[in-house]
């Protein structure tokens, strides 16, 4: 299969939890392949859920409290490790992740029946975890306000992951809880370079777009920082440097990075990528990658998975904190957000109050 346009992966292979195999056979009745193949429709579907919060127990991640509004994202990134979580319901990691979405089903009303529990303990919920909560469907369904209107009433903390420059609209909660030190938001930007955005992460903002975004958070009082990920080594390294500047011009206050993961069945559809757009190079890249994962494609131990080891992972490393150190920014992801305001509001019964 070719290239679809506006989609990143190239393929649609099997998830390895598949019940059944399929195999296609070309029975002489097939399309004239010198035709284009239409464009594959997106669907949206909703997900049934019992609860909302999800815990995170990595010492790599600074949040405890996830929620993930959405399953799968059409900003179709190839390199997203979340692409493998597809499989669970017996979808590909390809093409299905992002043609084939789902959205939490009563999201805020499950949201508001957890915080009200009487042994709830008060932690960071961070949104964008996995897949990106303002990506396009967000627009119509608006499943993440209704999520941080719920949060807004119990003056809860929260971090927000995006690519999105939609998270500005929300400006009137995220500009509310702020000023309680409630809220970070994280813009991720990958590449200056928009022909690289446009194979890279095909349906995501540009980077103008997101560089706006950081501007008009801080313009409006609510922290921001960058997240320059993922690091590819000879795909989007070099620009390490470039990066840091835009996002410091466009008052990002913190930035951190994150180097390529790749679990599962993403490392099969990066190559295919690589294969396709970046051919000449696509050896070289895995080499590096190899280097720094202690010569696999992918290294999911704690510690290393988001830095990896080895000379060029140290050259990054050193790299972006020198980088960082010129720009002013602060480091990373660490937020200190305060949870001394969180109070569980009285319900709405609907009926009005005897006096």
């Amino acid at each position: 299969m070719g290239p679809q346009n506006g989609r990143g992966a190239l393929s649609n292979p099997e998830g390895r939890f598949e019940a059944r195999t399929v195999e296609k056979v070309d029975d002489g009745w097939g399309q004239d392949p010198a035709a284009e193949l239409p464009p594959l429709e997106t669907t949206v579907r909703p997900e049934p859920a019992r609860s909302i919060i999800s815990s995170n127990d990595s010492p790599d991640v600074g949040f405890e409290q996830s929620i993930n509004p959405y399953r799968g994202c059409e900003h179709g990134c190839i390199y997203c490790f979340a692409r493998p979580t597809h499989s669970y319901v017996n979808l590909s990691p390809g093409l299905d992740f992002e043609t084939r979405l789902f959205f939490k089903e009563r999201a805020a009303e499950l949201l508001d029946q957890e915080l009200r529990r009487r042994n709830y303990v008060c932690k960071t919920i961070n949104l964008g975890a996995s897949t990106d909560p303002y990506q396009p469907i967000e627009r119509r369904l608006r499943v993440t306000r209704s999520v941080l209107e719920v949060l807004q009433r119990f003056r809860h903390p929260v971090t927000v992951v995006t690519k999105s420059g939609l998270v500005t609209r929300d400006l009137d909660i995220l500009g509310d809880l702020a000023r309680d030190n409630l809220v970070r938001v994280f813009i991720s930007i990958t590449t200056l370079d928009a022909q690289l955005k446009r194979s890279l992460e095909p349906r995501a903002p540009s980077p103008a777009v997101r560089l706006k975004a950081v501007k008009t958070l801080r313009n409006a009082g609510v922290p921001v920082g960058v997240l320059v990920a993922p690091v590819i080594p000879a795909v989007n390294d070099a620009e390490l440097e470039r990066i840091v500047e835009a996002c410091a011009e466009a008052g990002a206050q913190t930035v951190g990075y994150v180097l390529l993961r790749l679990p599962w069945e993403v490392k099969d559809l990066f190559r295919e990528w690589l294969e396709t757009h970046l051919p000449l190079r696509a050896q070289h890249v895995m080499s590096l990658i190899h280097a720094m994962r202690g010569g696999r494609d992918n290294d999911p131990r704690y510690g290393t998975r988001m830095r990896g080891e080895g000379a060029f992972a140290d050259l990054i490393e050193r790299r972006f904190a020198t980088a960082r150190r010129r720009a002013g920014l602060a480091n990373g992801l660490e937020t200190r957000l305060s949870t001394a305001h969180f109070r569980v509001p009285a319900q709405d019964t609907g009926q009005l109050t005897l006096l």
